[in-house]
């Protein structure tokens, strides 16, 4: 047994309640320092999570994955593509006598023509993958519209390609090349000549999208037949300028291209009319109906 008993005892001596006094007044000025309110843990909000933020994230992860997978397929045409030069060879240069000024070029060239076939050949794939991506964010028109015409917007770029590569790239080749025969020896290098084949190619496959572009345009009420009838001189005034700027400068190169582009104008204003006359088609049955 404790003789002292200090911890037992119930009775505190005067001087335990100074201490104890003293303790009380350091936790009161304590609190009030920190200016604490026992409020304060309920009125304690939680965060709100920002969807829009959410969102985004998903659409950069979305897209993430599609540039993913339209790299791969490029990398995997490009490599069968390079891997395969002997075959495609000789229907690049037409059976003509390039010279190479340096070893490197040699690698330009096969790189050069190895991206424009890659490109090419992945194009449908790069459409799909393209097509995945913003078909969530499109409404039930734009969504028809595309899934529909896709195909024709391929099928319209080989057709603008291969307009090119048979009829625009020889006739202009063989012009200049005979223009210069008069006076020059003519010596054509590999890059030149990819740079050539890909200007008369490329570009005029990109043209020939023209009706659909402007049928789209059209279906989402940005165009219509009579705004494109009433700008048309503007307009062949534009496709002279462009038909200039993506052709060899000599005149027959731009005049081939030139008849074209003025004939699929003119297409895309009758296509635009169809669509038209469609729509109106269309809402009379369904006023009909109601």
């Amino acid at each position: 047994m404790d003789p002292y008993g200090d911890h037992n005892r119930k009775i505190l001596s005067p001087l335990d309640k100074v201490i104890e006094e003293q303790g009380e007044t350091l936790k009161i000025d304590v609190l009030k320092d920190n200016d604490f309110q026992p409020k304060d843990i309920i009125d304690t909000k939680v965060p709100v999570i920002d969807f829009n933020v959410t969102s985004l994230v998903e659409h950069l992860t979305d897209l993430r994955k599609q540039l993913i997978k339209g790299s791969a397929v490029f990398l995997v045409f490009f490599l069968a593509v390079f891997a395969s030069i002997n075959l495609w060879f000789p229907y690049v240069t037409r059976g003509h006598q390039l010279m190479i000024l340096g070893p490197l070029e040699v690698v330009k060239f096969y790189m050069s023509i190895s991206v424009a076939l890659a490109f090419g050949l992945s194009l449908p794939f790069l459409c799909h993958f393209l097509w995945q991506f913003v078909k969530p964010g499109l409404n039930e028109r734009e969504s028809r519209f595309l899934s529909f015409f896709s195909p024709i917007m391929l099928l319209l770029f080989i057709g603008g390609v291969s307009f090119g590569y048979f009829i625009v790239n020889p006739l202009s080749y063989h012009f200049l090349v005979s223009l210069g025969a008069m006076n020059f020896t003519i010596m054509v290098s590999a890059q030149e000549y990819v740079k050539f084949l890909l200007m008369t190619t490329m570009p005029i496959g990109i043209i020939f999208e023209l009706p659909i572009v402007t049928l789209f345009l059209a279906t989402i009420g940005l165009l219509t037949a009579e705004s494109m009838r009433k700008v048309r001189k503007w307009s062949y005034l534009a496709i002279g300028i462009i038909s200039a700027l993506i052709t060899p400068p000599d005149f027959v190169s731009q005049l081939i291209v030139l008849i074209p582009m003025a004939l699929l104008y003119e297409a895309s204003i009758h296509v635009v009319i169809y669509a038209e006359k469609r729509s109106i088609t269309t809402k009379q049955k369904t006023e009909t109906q109601q």
